[in-house]
């Protein structure tokens, strides 16, 4: 790792002196390659992770540079979030964008200002898909007007999920719950942040409602053989977000909503969680570290460690999570089934702490 640091410093370095999205495009390249070359030594997932995060958060920063004095918007207080993955700093190699913006304006202008930050924000959406971040599918982007919005609509939005916790509202939670202030006046989300602690620490019912979510996904251990296996398209794996780390990911957010803690980062989550609950810090170091061992198992999935040599960026993309856990060699394996247990004790404490 420490053999990198001195490519880290040059990829920071070329982002602060970067002219235009042609040079970023090509930092981004190496970033990618720099990452590559960290899984390969072996790296542990949470400095990858966060690394990853830092350098795509300088290259952001340097894009915003670059676009934000086209747009007029001097004298404006604005913030742009990031959000899931990005937002928690958990940035793996298959990731698309998800993000928002948030902005103070008065009551009677809040129409005007936003006709004057959509452009601007789907100018930013658009470069960075340049830069290698694919459009989201679902639209969870800062460019579309449903996620540009105001102080007091975001905290009108914010209610609405925890008033009325419908399954979209709890998937919109999932997402939006993460924000980060990337770009901007971070007091703003600073403030957005304080209030939501205030409004879900003791609302009980749609705290209950985020652990029966969060209950959802039973990781995949099998009753007769080790591990349960999907069946049809993808016969014979498991997907290592769905069934693996977003069970971490899902308690740890649960946890802090409901204890009141700020902190987006899942391990740090858990960690401040458990100090909160008088939990042993040795249970707390084996559930992060089973996090993060499914972490690793992801990013080495991302960079085709089980694809063909052949296999595409976009073939990657699409098996980024997926493994087959009978291919890996029996140690893998016996890890692998241990840090899917501490999953299941980690929803274990979740229910007991909440309710289901």
């Amino acid at each position: 790792f420490s053999l990198q640091r001195v490519s880290m410093r040059n990829v920071l370095q070329s982002i602060h002196v970067a002219h235009d999205i042609t040079e970023l495009k090509q930092i981004g390249a190496e970033i990618g390659m720099l990452t590559e070359n960290l899984i390969a030594q072996g790296a542990n997932s949470e400095p990858l992770t966060h690394t990853i995060s830092a350098l795509n958060d300088a290259l952001t920063q340097r894009l915003f540079d670059l676009v934000t004095p086209k747009f007029g918007l001097d004298g404006l207080r604005w913030c742009w979030l990031s959000l899931g993955s990005e937002g928690r700093r958990e940035q793996t190699v298959a990731t698309d964008q998800d993000n928002a913006l948030i902005f103070e304006s008065d009551e009677d202008e809040v129409t005007a200002m936003r006709v004057r930050f959509l452009p601007f924000a789907r100018a930013i959406n658009e470069a960075l898909a340049e830069l290698g971040f694919p459009l989201c599918p679902g639209n969870i982007m800062a460019g579309n007007r449903d996620w540009c919005l105001s102080i007091d609509e975001w905290r009108e939005r914010f209610a609405g999920w925890i008033r009325e916790p419908t399954p979209q509202a709890l998937l919109n939670a999932n997402i939006f719950f993460d924000f980060r202030p990337l770009v901007g006046d971070e007091a703003i989300a600073a403030g957005l942040r304080r209030w939501l602690g205030s409004v879900t620490e003791d609302n009980r019912l749609f705290l209950r409602l985020m652990v029966a979510n969060a209950l959802q996904c039973e990781p995949p251990l099998g009753m007769i053989r080790t591990f349960k296996v999907d069946e049809g398209e993808h016969a014979g794996t498991i997907d290592l977000k769905t069934h693996g780390t977003r069970i971490f990911v899902d308690a740890a957010r649960t946890f802090a909503l409901g204890l009141g803690i700020a902190e987006t980062n899942s391990a740090a989550r858990l960690r401040l969680a458990a100090r909160k609950l008088g939990i042993e810090e040795r249970h707390v170091d084996a559930t992060v570290d089973s996090f993060h061992y499914l972490q690793m198992l992801r990013l080495r999935a991302q960079w085709g460690e089980w694809n063909p040599p052949e296999a595409t960026a976009a073939d990657a993309h699409r098996a980024a999570n997926r493994i087959d856990p009978y291919k890996l060699n029996e140690l893998d394996q016996r890890m692998l089934k241990e840090a899917l247990r501490q999953a299941r004790q980690l929803q274990a404490r979740l229910g007991q702490t909440f309710g289901r």
